[in-house]
């Protein structure tokens, strides 16, 4: 079969990277794809949000499925758009439609979603410009610290934990009245902070069976010891060891089942990944936010553990089948190392020549923000590669991953040296 990839991350390579293993893809294509997709199939030049170009070029490449990476086309409504064409209906899309996106696109109908099936989260609020005055008054009550979150979509950047009444007062103010984070901002969630230590917990799905894919936990701050400004990610291990198997047992009888479970109740379709960030306080998985797609950079760590045919699980979650397939997940430790560009997460070196890939021997090279420019590799975005090893042990996980990222070289290159260190 021939098969589409829409999206050019560090996710869409690892996805890139297990679906050319597989007997049942014929052909694949990766929309746009970056310098790395095109060692496992055809990168094409076209946006993920180009809803009609997608169409054209589905129709004359006579794909059979389309797996959609970033949430951006998927809250914008990609699979309503197959399904309400007439020639288009028929392929699958693996990706959850618009009203069942707005879990990741909107912060307030997650909550909401999570409040009327009994789903552990924080407590909430929401505010909007109209009702200001009323949230400003809310944060004097609330306990610090206390988390902003913009409802929308803003890149990754949209939360914020404020320490001092002060400036949650100064950032909620900015967010509503100034629309800091543009559309995304014009309705605030304030919600409780909660401590503990995070874990990515990822579930494919063809709306009423379910299968749960390989744990992750991923580090998000720039700095080496989590300081520092938060980024997409700096790299992620899989798997953790708190989420034994008595955890996951929580997991799955009070975020998993009741979440499939009340998809169904509200008559939300949901054919693809629902990614849980949750928060393990006190041995207790409380849900921070729901995604509508994979995590990035846990792909590149989850990918390397399923040792199944994944193009037949994708069938799965198409044909509505997804019990019948088969999950085999290997109990070798992955770890992953992302390379960043000098001076990300702010402004960032742009259009430098990488070198050193050919190198690598142990590990998997991701290409994240990366693109070919005559013979040369060269950086285009804030994330460029994810080095991945599946070892062992973590220990052997985590130095060969760092081993390796460190036989690449590009000027302002800068990668963490500490990932998984808190859990070993």
């Amino acid at each position: 079969m021939n098969i589409l990839i829409l999206g050019s991350g560090g996710r869409e390579s690892a996805f890139a990277w297990k679906i050319a293993q597989s007997a049942k893809c014929q052909k694949l294509f990766i929309a746009p794809g970056n310098a790395g997709t095109g060692q496992y199939g055809t990168n094409v030049n076209l946006k993920v949000t180009d809803f009609a170009g997608i169409k054209t070029f589905v129709l004359n490449n006579d794909i059979n499925l389309v797996l959609v990476g970033p949430e951006e086309p998927l809250v914008k409504g990609v699979h309503d758009f197959f399904l309400n064409d007439e020639q288009l209906k028929s392929i699958p899309v693996v990706g959850p439609q618009q009203e069942a996106a707005q879990l990741e696109g909107s912060k307030d109908f997650s909550k909401q979603f999570m409040e009327r099936h009994n789903i552990p989260t924080a407590a909430y609020k929401t505010f909007t410009k109209d009702t200001l005055q009323n949230g400003l008054a809310y944060l004097a009550t609330a306990g610090l610290p206390i988390v902003l979150k913009a409802d929308g979509l803003a890149a990754g950047k949209g939360v914020l934990i404020c320490t001092t009444l002060e400036e949650a007062r100064q950032e909620l103010t900015e967010m509503l009245a100034e629309a800091k984070f543009g559309d995304a901002s014009s309705s605030v969630v304030i919600e409780q902070f909660l401590q503990g230590i995070e874990l990515s917990v990822f579930v494919m799905t063809d709306g009423k069976n379910y299968k749960i894919l390989p744990e992750a936990k991923d580090y998000k701050r720039i700095g080496e010891g989590d300081t520092g400004l938060n980024t997409g990610g700096m790299g992620s291990v899989s798997p953790v060891p708190f989420a034994d198997a008595a955890y996951m047992k929580k997991v799955e009888e009070r975020v998993i089942i009741p979440t499939i479970e009340g998809l169904k109740k509200d008559n939300i379709p949901y054919k693809g990944f629902i990614f849980i960030g949750l928060m393990n306080s006190d041995g207790e998985p409380w849900v921070i936010e729901y995604n509508c797609r994979m995590g990035d950079p846990e792909t590149e760590s989850v990918m390397p553990r399923i040792q199944s045919d994944f193009v037949d699980l994708l069938l799965g979650v198409a044909e509505g089948n997804l019990d019948q397939k088969e999950l085999i997940i290997s109990d070798k430790t992955a770890a992953t190392v992302v390379m960043v560009a000098g001076g990300y997460p702010g402004e960032y070196l742009k259009n430098k020549v990488i070198t050193g890939t050919e190198n690598i021997h142990e590990s998997i090279v991701f290409h994240a923000g990366t693109s070919i420019d005559g013979e040369n590799i060269i950086s285009t975005g804030g994330r460029i590669l994810a080095i991945t090893t599946l070892q062992d042990t973590m220990f052997a996980a985590l130095q060969q991953a760092t081993a390796d990222a460190s036989r690449i070289y590009y000027d302002g290159m800068y990668f963490r040296r500490d990932i998984g260190f808190d859990l070993l």
